[in-house]
């Protein structure tokens, strides 16, 4: 397996299906999957689900162009993690700081939802990113599917550690793993996860790896 995947990578048929049902009804957009965003020697990486349909797959950047984006670069910003004005597309100049972003699935899936086969074909690339990056102190999974994804890519079972909104785990060579509720529009429409309790995680998260 390479590094990263191929633009035209068809490891998942269904996935590489749909990318190619959206570049014809979308030409102009992505449609490929989506590569990690901030430097490789970051001490923290946060972990999402899958790329948005009209985020994402749209514009080429994790976390960029949907509601998604919002409370997470937001919340890069207030600590430090990110400098510049999120703008909802890739050119607008935000730039990540000590922090990397990365898909556990790099191709939009329909309804967002990855099969489990989808997700154990693309961990692999997660599991290089993680080796690559040898400065990584912490990781901060967004979502059950992002904290499962995280545990394989150590080589670990998911008995290992549950996945709870706040709940730390230390992995093999010292990296923290924090969880935190999906910033998506459903969980804070919702008030699932509120702007106060992802800022308390994430303040967390870098206390603990700063010790």
């Amino acid at each position: 397996m390479s590094a990263q995947p191929a633009r035209d990578c068809a490891l998942c048929p269904r996935l590489s299906g749909f990318r190619a049902a959206n570049h014809a009804k979308f030409p102009g957009w992505f449609n490929a999957p989506v590569p990690c965003f901030g430097p490789e020697n970051a001490r923290l990486l946060v972990v999402g689900l899958a790329p948005g349909l009209r985020g994402a797959n749209r514009t080429g950047r994790p976390f960029t162009g949907d509601f998604a984006g919002h409370l997470l670069y937001a919340t890069l910003i207030k600590y430090g993690l990110a400098i510049g004005v999120y703008a909802e597309r890739p050119d607008d100049g935000l730039e990540l700081r000590d922090c990397r972003i990365i898909n556990a699935v790099r191709c939009v899936p329909p309804e967002n939802r990855p099969l489990p086969a989808e997700i154990a074909a693309c961990n692999g690339f997660l599991a290089r990113d993680i080796a690559a990056m040898t400065h990584l102190r912490g990781i901060l999974a967004l979502g059950g599917i992002a904290h499962q994804a995280t545990l394989r890519a150590f080589g670990l079972k998911q008995s290992h550690a549950k996945f709870s909104h706040g709940a730390m785990t230390e992995l093999p060579g010292g990296i923290v793993l924090a969880d935190s509720f999906h910033v998506s529009r459903l969980n804070t429409n919702t008030g699932r996860l509120t702007a106060a309790m992802f800022e308390a995680v994430v303040g967390a998260l870098l206390a603990r790896i700063a010790a």
